[in-house]
Order: C-alpha cells, then sequence, then structure tokens
C-alpha cells in the first residue's frame, strides 16, 4: 500500500512531554552524539567524539552496496515508517540523517493557516520523540525545499522553520539541525541565516551549480556549514534543448564525470564550512526522464556514477566496470514526418572486454520537466517502433501521432553493469488526442495526470493504487480510505505534477464526451464528488473547464459514472479529475477504476 501525504487537518497542541511507550522507538546501544563545532581551521562534525565527514547517498537503493561503496551516511526526506532503515544503517556502520518533511505551498499547503502549522510541528514532535535515540541518527533535516523555486522569502514559511528547529533542539540536544533549500538563490541565504536562528547547518541541493557553491556562499556572505544534500548531473533546467523545448541529457559515462566534478568542487575544494554531501540518486527514478538522475536501472544494473562515487568515497573498486557509451547519432533530421524511418547509431566500449548487448527502446516524451522531484510514471515504449537493430546501431519507424518521443540505448555487460544514453525526437504535425485517454488504469504509472493535488482533512486520507480484492477491470483498483470525523478531502490528478495554475501544463482533451469513473462503496451510501478541471481565471493558467457532479451516492456494488464534457472547452485542461469525499461518524471506503475520457 502506498500513502501519501502532502498537507494535514486539525489543530493540535503542541507539548514537549516523552511519547507513550507505543510510540517511542529506541535502541538498546541509546544515541551517538553529534557535536558541530567551529575551531580556526573552520566548521566539522565531531560524532562519538570523532571527526565525521559525511560521504552519503539519497535513494533506496542497495544499503549492502552502498556501504561496499565506501558511503558512511543515508539521507532521507521524510520519516514514515524508518524504524528498519535506522536498524539496518547501523547494523552497516552507516548513520541517517533523518528528514522531517515541511508542507510545501505547491502542494496547497497553506502557512497562513495557523491550525495546519501547529499540526505539522506536532508531527516534528513526534519525529523527534520517537526517534532521538537511536544511534543510526546523525542530523535532523526539518523540511526539503519547502521554500518554493522562486526568492524563497516567505516569512512565514521561514518562521514555522525555526520555529520546528527550535522545538527540535529541545527536544534532543544530541543532534544538529539542518534545513534544506533548493540551491542558494533570492533570499536563502538570508533567511538561512538571519530568521531561522535555530537552523545550525544549511543543506543545499545543487546540480549543474554544486561546482560553484563555494564562490557563490562566500559572495553571499554565507558563515554557516553547509552539505550538500543533493549533486549529480546538471538538470533538465540548466541543459541546452531542443527548438521544441526537449533538454539533452548526457550519457551515463558523461554523468559519472559531472559527479565527479560536482563532489571535488563543490564539498571537497570547501573542507573549512563543506561538511560533506548526499549524491542524487542511489537508486532509479523517473524525473524528467527515465534516466536523469538515478545511479541504477530498474533491474538493479549499475551505471558509471556508482563507480565514480566509490573511488570518491575510497570504498573497494568494482570487479567488473560498467560500459562506455557515446552520445547517439541520427542520420538526418530528427524532426520529422509521420511514419518516417531513421537511422541511428552509438558507441559502446567495455575496459572488461564482455560481451555488451544493446537495447533500443523509443517513448513518448513526457514534457514534464520540473517535477520538483515529485513521483511521475514511468512512459510505456512505443509497441513496434524498433524496426530492426544491430548492436550499436537501430532503424526506428517514427509514430504516426505527432509530438515529441526520445530514443534510448541501453548498453548491457552481462556482469550487472549498464550504459545508457538518449536523444530527443519529434514527429511534426497538429498533436492531437485520442480516445480514449486513461487517467487511471490499474496504477498510477504511464499515466497522464499525476494525483498530486492534496486537499482538505488529508491527514485522515490513505490512497492504494494497486487494491486487487475486486477490481471492476483488469487487477487493480484505487482505493480511498478516509478516517477523518466529518470534514472533507479532495485529490486532483494533474498535469505537471502539483500543478495549482501556476505553470503551463495539461492537456487538450477537445472532442471527449465525458469522463467515465467506475466507482463503489465499500458498504454503500458513501458521498462522493466528481469533477473535471480545477483551476479558475484567478490563476495565471486555469482549466479551460470545469465540471462538477455532486452529491452521488455509491452503492456496494461497481456503478458507471459520468461527468458530463459535451459543450465544454476542453482545450488546455491540467486537472483531469477530482475525486471529493465527506466523512462521516465511521472510517468511509471507497473504490475507483477505468476513469478515462471517451468521445
Amino acid at each position: 500500500m502506498r500513502r501519501w501525504l502532502l498537507t494535514v487537518g486539525a489543530l493540535v497542541a503542541i507539548s514537549t512531554a516523552p511519547c507513550s511507550a507505543q510510540d517511542a522507538q529506541t535502541d538498546a546501544d541509546g544515541p551517538i552524539p553529534v557535536e558541530l563545532v567551529e575551531t580556526e581551521q573552520g566548521w566539522s562534525l565531531l560524532r562519538g567524539g570523532q571527526p565525521y565527514f559525511i560521504k552519503g547517498a539519497g535513494g533506496d537503493g542497495d544499503i549492502d552496496l552502498l556501504a561496499a561503496a565506501g558511503a558512511n551516511s543515508i539521507r532521507t526526506w521524510g520519516s514514515d515508517d524508518i524504524g528498519p532503515l535506522l536498524d539496518a544503517a547501523h547494523e552497516r556502520g552507516l548513520t541517517v540523517t533523518v528528514g522531517i518533511w515541511l508542507g510545501h505551498e505547491r502542494h496547497g499547503f497553506d502557512y497562513n493557516d495557523k491550525s495546519l502549522v501547529a499540526e505539522q510541528l506536532q508531527r516534528v514532535r513526534d519525529t523527534v520523540l520517537r526517534y532521538r535515540d537511536h544511534p543510526a541518527v546523525l542530523l535532523w533535516g526539518i523540511g526539503n525545499e519547502m521554500e518554493g523555486f522562486e526568492a524563497g522569502d516567505n516569512p512565514r514559511i521561514w518562521a514555522a522553520v525555526n520555529e520546528a528547529a527550535s522545538l527540535v533542539k529541545t527536544l534532543d540536544p544530541n543532534h544538529p539541525t539542518m534545513t534544506v533549500t533548493a540551491d542558494i538563490g533570492g533570499e536563502r541565504v538570508r533567511y538561512v541565516h538571519e530568521v531561522a536562528s535555530a537552523i545550525d547547518i544549511h543543506g543545499i541541493n545543487s546540480y549543474g551549480g554544486s561546482t560553484s557553491l563555494p564562490q557563490r556562499l562566500a559572495d553571499a556572505g554565507a558563515t554557516k556549514p553547509y552539505i550538500v544534500t543533493e549533486f549529480g548531473p546538471p538538470g533538465t533546467w540548466e541543459t541546452a534543448t531542443t527548438e521544441w523545448g526537449a533538454p539533452f541529457e548526457l550519457t551515463s559515462t558523461k554523468k559519472a564525470a559531472a559527479y565527479t566534478r560536482s563532489y571535488r568542487l563543490g564539498i571537497l575544494e570547501n573542507p573549512n564550512q563543506a561538511l560533506g554531501g548526499y549524491v542524487f540518486l542511489w537508486s532509479h527514478k523517473v524525473e524528467g526522464t527515465s534516466t536523469w538522475f538515478g545511479m541504477f536501472l530498474p533491474d538493479g544494473a549499475r551505471l558509471a556514477a556508482v563507480e565514480a562515487m566509490t573511488a570518491l568515497w575510497g570504498g573497494a573498486p568494482a570487479a567488473n566496470r560498467a560500459p562506455a557509451i557515446s552520445d547517439i547519432t541520427v542520420d538526418g533530421d530528427v524532426s520529422v514526418a509521420p511514419g518516417t524511418q531513421l537511422a541511428a547509431r552509438v558507441a559502446v566500449t567495455d575496459a572488461d572486454e564482455d560481451d555488451v548487448a544493446v537495447r533500443w527502446v523509443l517513448l513518448p516524451e513526457t514534457g514534464d520537466y520540473l517535477t520538483g522531484g515529485d513521483l511521475r510514471a514511468q512512459p510505456i515504449p512505443v509497441d513496434g517502433a524498433i524496426v530492426s537493430s544491430d548492436g550499436g546501431s537501430v532503424v526506428v519507424a517514427m509514430p504516426e501521432e505527432p509530438g515529441g518521443y526520445r530514443l534510448f540505448a541501453y548498453a548491457d555487460d552481462g556482469q550487472g553493469n549498464a550504459a545508457t544514453a538518449n536523444v530527443p525526437l519529434r514527429v511534426e504535425g497538429e498533436v492531437r488526442t485520442r480516445m480514449p485517454v486513461y487517467v487511471y488504469e490499474d496504477s498510477f504509472e504511464a499515466m497522464p495526470w499525476a494525483p498530486s493535488g492534496w486537499m482538505g482533512n488529508t491527514e485522515a486520507l490513505t490512497l492504494d493504487d494497486r487494491d486487487s480484492s475486486n477490481p471492476y477491470s483488469g487487477e487493480h483498483a484505487l482505493r480511498f480510505r478516509y478516517e477523518g470525523t466529518y470534514g472533507w478531502v479532495a485529490v486532483a490528478w494533474q498535469n505537471p505534477a502539483n500543478n495549482w495554475g501556476d505553470i503551463d501544463g495539461g492537456y487538450d482533451l477537445t472532442g471527449a464526451r465525458a469522463l467515465e469513473v467506475w466507482a463503489r462503496g465499500a458498504w454503500g451510501g458513501e458521498t462522493v464528488k466528481f469533477g473535471v478541471g480545477l483551476l479558475g481565471t484567478d490563476r495565471p493558467y486555469p482549466d479551460s473547464a470545469i465540471v462538477e457532479v455532486d452529491n452521488i451516492t455509491l452503492s456496494d456494488s461497481w456503478q458507471r459514472y459520468e461527468v458530463p464534457l459535451d459543450g465544454k472547452d476542453l482545450s488546455s485542461l491540467s486537472v483531469g479529475f477530482v475525486v471529493a469525499l465527506t466523512g462521516r461518524r465511521s472510517p468511509v471506503t471507497i473504490y475507483v477504476d477505468r476513469v478515462r475520457f471517451v468521445r
């Protein structure tokens, strides 16, 4: 089951009393004190009285491989159910920077709402009291990019950050506090230093800009120590693009060199202020593309970035190295007419002289490059696109459907290592939407909208996208369980993820007659609302239509419902689907399946 928590609910009084025995989690070894010290040479961490320089990673990849690579720490973004991770890290001699998630305004969190901020502070308290005595805890990471992506100067956000940090220091004097910002532009350095006085360490997520961090921090007058909490290849926002706006991605071979430069120039060359760093990402993830930030492929194959970080951390060199791969070369134009066949090639070498197999895949382009790290679906390969391939050469038949695509080459050495390269392509012509268009079918993966817009009492909502107890069609259905006593909760499917009308997104659904939804209640009698569109004309990028069907009473068997769309302007729908539930005295559970736009 997946639990998606983005905002929180009712006012809760803040207390510094100890947790109950059921809530507390301790380890027999007890906490290992961590100190932040400043000498004439600069800042450093002492853990158990010994100097400690962070050689860490974020991500849920192989923890044994991480330890063998020479790393000594793991970073999390949240603290839900991290007890097993703390135990596993401690067993392997690793520490954990425990992230405490703070709400984002782009997710709908309102820092002007005192009840939301109070509930958030309560969750901070609960987290610290639960885990403060675990010996694997290194630092508290209070918030991640909660300041947003503009100037980062909302004083209410920073007041909440400082209040949380002050509470943490009161509850746990053994571990320093840190907050994490999206690089250091705007007013971030000033607020971390002047307003968030209870923050000991500035955590900085920086990619292409990491190599210049020491100089930029000095120019900004920064005096606090810092940790580069995310670093890796240049981001999708930092590279050149095609004429239609698709960013060019580095090959996995070039990315390994980028990781090395970031670590050396952004961290090692500023030893008086840098306390270490956390590489991103010790796993795989769809963000921008299927391969942009991950250091592994979904099957666990290691990319060259793993070797690069192993060398920097001082781990044992791998017995077998990853292949090296060149950029993909395409014969002729990369923007072509529908159905055109293109020839492309890539050069692959292997230092161990392994037999390397090259697999080619054509994927539709997501067009969603600035996700802020939010969960995105894995695109589905274009069926029949690969006409022929011979190692590093391929002939690909471009689809009839106009739009953006990306050709991937995956090189596998048969020894658990891989290399990747890709090139953006385009089919020319008017982009039209084919029906039906699915909002949900079996899981959140490969769907055009993301269920990222949570509203109301979301702390009381659990959403499972793979309930297999009794789906209407396929293998899974959506299961909503709302445990709030009355009140309401809603989830909006957005494109891009977390789009509240501040970015140009969405799809043209012109020609759709209705949104079709199959739904049932666990017992019958549950009241719901279904809708299409949410963003009004007060937003820079509103939905072209907003249609709701309210006061729907479900039965305990599957029924078909429609949101009628005849005569509506469907040229731009950033919000493809909205579900709203109202509570009652007992928990409300509903099931939804096969949500799609139909003609």
